[in-house]
């Protein structure tokens, strides 16, 4: 099962961003680079500050790995819009 983006809208996340909890799953976002438990919770950035940050840097790939070649930022980013 795939999670999206609270951040970016990258629909394929391996796990929930957030456990029931309310801890970070600490998996890093390929797209944006975002880690739950880490860059909220330790660093104190929040999903829009970090959304800025990305949108400002001019929504790189954060991965080491290959971008997607059907990998589209902005409209990845719309679908937040819808959610």
């Amino acid at each position: 099962m795939n999670y999206p983006c609270p951040v970016c809208g990258y629909p394929k996340l391996r796990e929930k961003p957030r456990t029931t909890s309310g801890g970070g799953s600490f998996e890093i976002c390929p797209s944006c680079g975002f880690q739950f438990g880490v860059t909220d919770d330790d660093e104190g950035y929040n999903y829009a500050q970090w959304r800025r940050r990305w949108k400002a840097q001019g929504m790189q790939w954060s991965s080491k790995g290959m971008e997607p070649a059907d990998w589209d930022p902005v409209a990845q980013l719309a679908t937040l819009k819808k959610r």
